[in-house]
Order: C-alpha cells, then sequence, then structure tokens
C-alpha cells in the first residue's frame, strides 16, 4: 500500500457511535421529505379509493361519510394531508435551492427551521378542518 492510501485508513473512524452523531436541520428535513413522499405513495392508493367510493352511487358516498365519523379515518386523513403539507413546502425549498439560493449553510439551516414552522402551521390547520 502506499502511504497516502494508509494514511486515510488512519483517519477513518473505527467505531462509529451513532447516537453522538448529531444531524443539522437540513439533514432531517430532507430525510423527512423523503419519508413524506414514500407516505403519499401509499396514501394514493387510500385516497382514490374514497374517492372512487363516494362516485360509484348515492349509498357508496353515504358510506365514505360515515367513515368520516371515526376517528381513525380523521386521524388518517390528517396524517395525509400533514405528509402533502410538508412535502410540498420543502419540495418548493428544494427547488429553489436547486436554483442556486440558500445553499450557505446558515441560509439552509434557517429555510429548513422555516419549513418545519410552516408545515407545523399547515398541519394545524389540516387538523381544525378535518376535525
Amino acid at each position: 500500500m502506499e502511504q497516502s492510501e494508509q494514511n486515510v485508513k488512519k483517519q477513518r473512524p473505527v467505531h462509529l457511535d451513532l447516537q453522538t452523531i448529531r444531524l443539522p436541520a437540513t439533514a432531517f428535513a430532507s430525510i423527512l421529505h423523503r419519508v413524506s413522499g414514500v407516505i403519499m405513495l401509499f396514501a394514493v392508493g387510500i385516497l382514490l379509493w374514497l374517492l372512487n367510493t363516494s362516485l360509484a352511487s348515492p349509498q357508496g358516498f353515504a358510506d365514505i361519510q360515515s367513515l368520516f365519523d371515526s376517528f381513525i379515518i380523521k386521524f388518517i386523513v390528517w396524517g395525509i394531508l400533514t405528509a402533502l403539507g410538508y412535502h410540498l413546502i420543502v419540495g418548493v425549498r428544494h427547488l429553489v435551492m436547486d436554483t442556486g439560493r440558500w445553499e450557505e449553510l446558515e441560509s439552509g439551516i434557517a429555510t429548513a427551521k422555516a419549513s418545519f414552522v410552516i408545515a407545523a402551521v399547515c398541519s394545524l390547520l389540516a387538523g381544525i378542518w378535518v376535525w
């Protein structure tokens, strides 16, 4: 082995303590953006089933309407709306970053935190609307 290759191997940590690694707000924003996308992937099936059933007949519409009396269904719909809102907000943030803005660490952290606040407000509003 070359000398530089040995130096690189010596600089690498042998045991990573995952409990001590702190991710910045930008990493959480990006990870949660992906998670919300996966949630929406599964939510599409639920929403299409609800739509199809409600449009099939007047009885189907009444059945779906009665489903919304359940706390579980309201919670699921609220979760879907929260995931959709978060994904939209952070997606716009990513699109702006793709234009070359907010790429510095300070502005990236500030916009990630602002996205969390805006998403929390949207989630609260969705909860008020659903309930």
